[in-house]
């Protein structure tokens, strides 16, 4: 197998990248695959410009191998920029040759030129072996526990 190169998402890579999405979010039992609703939202990081958000697609000779994402936020505590990090994935068949740690420094070194000082991004509890790819790479676990809240239509209402 010859070595993907790694660049920004095009339009056109949307239908495959939500391939992986959802053979990933089958993997996270806090996300429902939906591949149209993966599709959605690959769409609109895309749409939204390199200032705001960038996905980094592993391409194979055959097409994307994997994904990595990142988005702007603001941070009061950095006060300034931190990247948002989702969506890790790389096929099982290429895994192994540093294309994950590829698709992570490239959308580091987009945050980084973006002026962001601080990267985040969430892992799930069970999925030992991403948890120990991130640690090799140096991302430390917080004191912070994430928490979520659906808002809009069929949203758990207060009172």
């Amino acid at each position: 197998m010859s070595v993907p190169r790694i660049e920004a998402a095009r339009l056109d890579d949307v239908p495959a990248l939500a391939v992986l999405v959802e053979a990933l979010f089958r993997l996270e039992p806090d996300f429902q695959p939906d591949r149209a609703a993966q599709a959605r939202g690959l769409r609109r990081l895309i749409e939204a410009g390199p200032d705001r958000a960038r996905i980094a697609v592993a391409r194979g000779p055959d097409g994307p191998v994997g994904l990595a994402l990142a988005q702007l936020v603001v941070s009061t505590s950095e006060g300034g920029l931190s990247a948002w990090i989702e969506d890790v994935y790389v096929l099982p068949d290429w895994r192994g040759r540093g294309i994950g740690c590829a698709l992570i420094d490239d959308v580091l070194a987009w945050a980084t030129s973006a002026g962001a000082t601080r990267a985040q991004l969430l892992a799930d509890r069970g999925n030992d072996p991403a948890l120990a790819f991130y640690r090799r790479l140096g991302w430390e676990a917080t004191g912070l526990l994430p928490l979520r809240r659906r808002l809009g239509h069929g949203a758990v209402r207060n009172g």
